[in-house]
């Protein structure tokens, strides 16, 4: 049973905590590994290298919208193919726990499960979206 007082704040502890997960890569991808790292990166494992500013601009600017709310389902949509070929491509081969060499593959997995779950609930409490939608309504 759904307790439908309490779930508009479950979604927003997992839009938040998305939202803070994708600006945090992106941001990591910006200053510590850099714009130039990461191409090289993405590069080593078999990816295209101008990828890089795309992707990281796509996790930055989709983490400020899941935490504020706005279009919720369609940036945790967007964002899922990231995730996939993080899954699949940059950690598939090295094994399922994150503590093996190169991070293993349980952690974006369960990154990408999280956009499908938070596609399928919406925006949640406190969402910049669901205020507009209801200023128009």
């Amino acid at each position: 049973m759904i307790d439908l007082e309490t779930a508009p704040y479950a979604i927003l502890i997992l839009r938040a905590s998305l939202g803070l997960l994708f600006l945090a890569h992106g941001l990591l991808k910006v200053f510590t590994f850099t714009l130039p790292g990461t191409a090289q990166f993405f590069e080593s494992v078999g990816l295209p290298g101008f990828m890089a500013p795309p992707v990281a601009l796509a996790e930055i600017v989709g983490g400020v919208l899941l935490i504020a709310g706005i279009y919720t389902r369609w940036i945790s949509l967007v964002l899922f193919p990231i995730l996939l070929v993080a899954t699949f491509k940059v950690h598939g081969a090295n094994g399922w726990l994150f503590t093996n060499n190169g991070g293993g593959w349980e952690f974006p997995a369960l990154f990408a499960i999280a956009c499908l779950v938070q596609f399928l609930l919406g925006d949640g409490a406190f969402a910049t979206g669901s205020i507009r939608h209801r200023k128009r309504a």
